[in-house]
């Protein structure tokens, strides 16, 4: 895996030309998930892709060192919230 060079530290979106098709995936899929409160199967809709594909994705991240956002369930925090009150 290359060095990132190319990251924007003030907020904007790192430039697409220069960077690796895998690359751009890679930050759209964990961005996404994230963007999701760890909601796989959000996640998953939201990309067009199964959520087998998503999690062999992430499975592949995380075994590169990457770190992942943890697998939450957004139904469930809503449900969490609503009977907490």
């Amino acid at each position: 895996m290359r060095e990132r060079d190319d990251i924007e530290t003030d907020g904007r979106p790192a430039p697409l030309v220069g960077r690796t098709v895998a690359d751009v995936e890679r930050q759209l899929i964990l961005e996404t998930l994230k963007h999701c409160g760890g909601n796989r199967t959000h996640a998953a809709n939201i990309l067009g892709i199964s959520i087998r594909t998503l999690r062999n994705k992430l499975n592949e991240y995380a075994d590169g060192g990457i770190p992942i956002t943890p697998a939450g369930n957004g139904a469930g925090d809503y449900q969490r919230l609503a009977t907490a009150g």
